[in-house]
C-alpha cells in the first residue's frame, strides 16, 4: 500500500508539473522617473510584471524632488526626516562620492534648479548667483544617524543620479527570487536578469551620442548585469551656440564641459553603475580610467566627441559594431 501511495503521489506531482504554464515573453511599458520604461520578462503570468510596475510607481513618487507628496520633497522642505529608505540611499551615494573624490554629489539640487533642469525653464545663471548657491551645497551639510537624515544650510537633495539604478536592483531581486529572467530598460539604465530561454547572450545597444536614434556599439552580456549610460546628449539645452547638459560639476556648479560625449558603466549593482556613470562623466577620461584601475568592480565604455570608443579590457571581447581602444590594467 505504501509503495502504491508513493507511486500515485509521484504521478500526481509529474502531472502537476506538466500542467504548469510555460514561461513566455511578457512586456509592459510605463512612464516613471521622467522616462519611458520597458519591462520584458519571461514568466508564466503577469503577476510579477504588475508587482514591478507598482514598485516603480512607488519609487517614482517617493524619490522625486519635485513631487510635493514625496518623502524626498518633504525632507528637502523640512531639513530632516526619519526614513530608513532615504537614509540608506544617502549613505550609499555618499560612499560612491567618497570613492570618486566628490564627483557624485546628490546635494546639487539647488544648482540644478538655477539652471532650470528640474522645471524645464532653462537659463544660464551668472557667476555671482552660483557663488551664492555654494553655501547650500555639499555632502558635508548632510548627516545620517540611524534612519534619520538631517540637512543643514538650506541643502536640497536630488536622487536622479542613483534612483533608476536602485529601481533596477530592486526589480532584479524580485525577478531572481521568482526564478524569472528578462531585461529591463529604465531609461538610460538597463538591467539584465538571468539567462535568456534560448541560452543566447543579452544584446545591449549603446547609443551614438551624435545621433541617439542609432546604435554606436553593442554589448553582449551573460547573466544579471546593470548597464548605465550618462552623456551630454540625454538632457540639455543650447544657448549662444553652447550645449549645457544636465550633469553638473560639483566644483563649478555648472554643466560639465568635456571632450567625451558619454560614459557607460557595466556592473553587478544597478545603484553602483548609475552613480559611477555620472561620477566618471564628471571626472573625465583620465581620472575615470585611474579609478577603474585602482578600485575595480566595474567596466566602462567612453565615447569621445570625435566618435572614437575606448573600453576597459573586461568588455573588449563583448563589444561589436565599433572599433575600440582597449584600456589595460
Amino acid at each position: 500500500m505504501k509503495r502504491a501511495a508513493a507511486l500515485l503521489l509521484a504521478l500526481l506531482l509529474l502531472a502537476s508539473a506538466g500542467c504548469a504554464a510555460p514561461k513566455t515573453l511578457r512586456q509592459q511599458t510605463i512612464f516613471a522617473m521622467n522616462t519611458v520604461m520597458d519591462l520584458r520578462i519571461y514568466a508564466s503570468d503577469d503577476s510579477l510584471l504588475q508587482e514591478m510596475t507598482r514598485l516603480l510607481s512607488e519609487l517614482d513618487h517617493e524619490l522625486s524632488a519635485t513631487d510635493a507628496g514625496s518623502a524626498l520633497y518633504a525632507l528637502n522642505q523640512t531639513g530632516q526626516a526619519e526614513n530608513a529608505d532615504l537614509a540608506q540611499i544617502v549613505s550609499r551615494a555618499s560612499a560612491i562620492s567618497d570613492e570618486t573624490g566628490g564627483a557624485l554629489d546628490i546635494s546639487l539640487y539647488n544648482a540644478s534648479l538655477a539652471w532650470g533642469f528640474p522645471t524645464g525653464e532653462h537659463r544660464v545663471p551668472d557667476e555671482a548667483e552660483l557663488a551664492a548657491l555654494r553655501r547650500t551645497i555639499g555632502l558635508d551639510k548632510v548627516a545620517v544617524s540611524g534612519d534619520v537624515v538631517t540637512l543643514s544650510d538650506g541643502v536640497k537633495l536630488d536622487f536622479g543620479a542613483v534612483a533608476k539604478g536602485l529601481a533596477a536592483d530592486l526589480c532584479r531581486e524580485k525577478m531572481e527570487n521568482a526564478g524569472v529572467s528578462g531585461i529591463l530598460s529604465l531609461g538610460a539604465s538597463i538591467q539584465t536578469v538571468g539567462t535568456k530561454p534560448d541560452g543566447s547572450d543579452w544584446s545591449i545597444g549603446v547609443q551614438d551620442p551624435e545621433d541617439p536614434s542609432n546604435i554606436k556599439l553593442t554589448l553582449r552580456l551573460k547573466g544579471s548585469k546593470a548597464v548605465v549610460t550618462s552623456g551630454d546628449y540625454q538632457r540639455f539645452f543650447e544657448q549662444d551656440g553652447v550645449r549645457y547638459c544636465h550633469i553638473l560639476d560639483p566644483e563649478t556648479l555648472a554643466p560639465v564641459q568635456s571632450d567625451y560625449r558619454s560614459v557607460t558603466i557595466v556592473a553587478d549593482s544597478g545603484f553602483l553603475a548609475d552613480g559611477l556613470s555620472t561620477a566618471l562623466y564628471v571626472m573625465g577620461f583620465e581620472a575615470g580610467v585611474s579609478l577603474w584601475r585602482t578600485s575595480g568592480g566595474f567596466e566602462a565604455v567612453w565615447i569621445a566627441d570625435d566618435g572614437s570608443v575606448s573600453v576597459t579590457e573586461g568588455l573588449a571581447p563583448l563589444v561589436s559594431g565599433a572599433e575600440a581602444e582597449v584600456i589595460q590594467r
